[in-house]
């Protein structure tokens, strides 16, 4: 697959693919980078945060980050910047570079997604659990434009997004050639 140039944006808070965030940029660096995305395919790379990686060598990134498209953006009113993202697929970031105003851009290039043969008995309970609580907390289920319950792997996703699961344990999930061990700890933890 080919490498390709992109803007990072490390946060500690979590988005995979199909995921929705509302975001509010008020650095400079990153006011930049949603001007130039703008500009140009709307795209940038969403990374966790390693909390045991050395800052000033980049390792404060963990290696895979999700591909983000911004869907809107608007003036909020305290005069911040707010755009919403849309996560598309999943990159790994193989080196890292800091520009001069503090921008990291990373070469990235695309990863295959987990393949899935889900038993809709398996995805139910999750499908259903997942439900109550876009039902329950309505402004995380505004972000959305479609809720696709129907698909097990955006299932699995917001799952893995919305769990108090460590970035180097989803790092390690992401890696997997399928999603059968995320399904499973999933499973463990919210029956």
């Amino acid at each position: 697959m080919q490498e390709v140039s992109m803007p990072l944006f490390p946060l500690s808070a979590h988005l995979l693919p199909g995921g929705h965030m509302a975001l509010r940029i008020f650095e400079p660096r990153y006011v930049r980078m949603v001007k130039e995305a703008c500009a140009g395919d709307g795209c940038f790379v969403l990374c966790m945060l390693n909390s045991r990686g050395d800052l000033s060598k980049n390792e404060h990134i963990f290696p895979i980050g999700t591909l983000c498209k911004i869907v809107d953006f608007d003036l909020l009113e305290d005069g911040l910047l707010g755009i919403k993202v849309e996560g598309q697929y999943c990159v790994k970031i193989n080196t890292i570079a800091t520009e001069a105003d503090g921008l990291r851009t990373g070469q990235c290039e695309r990863i295959t997604d987990w393949t899935a043969e889900i038993d809709d008995g398996v995805i139910e309970p999750l499908r259903d659990k997942l439900q109550l609580i876009y039902d329950k907390y309505p402004e995380i289920a505004r972000l959305y434009p479609e809720l696709k319950f129907s698909e097990p792997l955006w299932v699995i996703y917001r799952w893995l997004e919305l769990l108090p699961v460590d970035a180097a344990n989803k790092q390690a999930f992401l890696s997997e050639q399928n999603c059968d061990k995320v399904l499973n700890y999933i499973n463990d933890l919210v029956r």
